[in-house]
């Protein structure tokens, strides 16, 4: 039924609870989280690369310069628009959205400030 996320091993796709898409230098990385099984300490996921796709797109018609550009890989848009038909994600509104962007900040900041704590503890090793 879902022939590209068997292309990929993914055969059993009542498992699959939501993805990722993110973009690394010129790959798309795809990461695929299952349900977390009974037993299981934490959730499983897979990880795809795709490379993404050059072009060159001419952006001055009378000089003939060219402007090299990238985008999704077409196999990627395909697993996607079934990754989407199992997990039918959810429009995020305005107030999700702030919701998570500030969540996002302070997980971002508990971060820094243990590695910055980290650091320091380093130095005073040092002196």
């Amino acid at each position: 039924m879902y022939p590209n996320l068997n292309k990929l091993g993914i055969t059993d796709t009542k498992l699959i609870s939501r993805y990722s898409l993110r973009q690394e230098a010129q790959v798309d990385v795809l990461k695929v989280y299952f349900h977390k099984q009974k037993g299981e300490l934490f959730a499983k996921s897979v990880k795809f690369k795709y490379p993404r796709q050059r072009k060159n797109i001419r952006v001055n018609s009378s000089s003939g310069e060219y402007k090299e550009t990238t985008e999704v890989n077409p196999s990627l848009t395909k697993v996607m628009t079934e990754l989407n038909q199992i997990t039918k994600p959810k429009e995020m509104d305005n107030k999700d959205i702030k919701h998570k962007i500030l969540t996002d900040l302070r997980h971002l900041e508990k971060v820094v400030a243990g590695k910055i704590s980290e650091i320091e503890a380093d130095l005073e090793k040092l002196k």
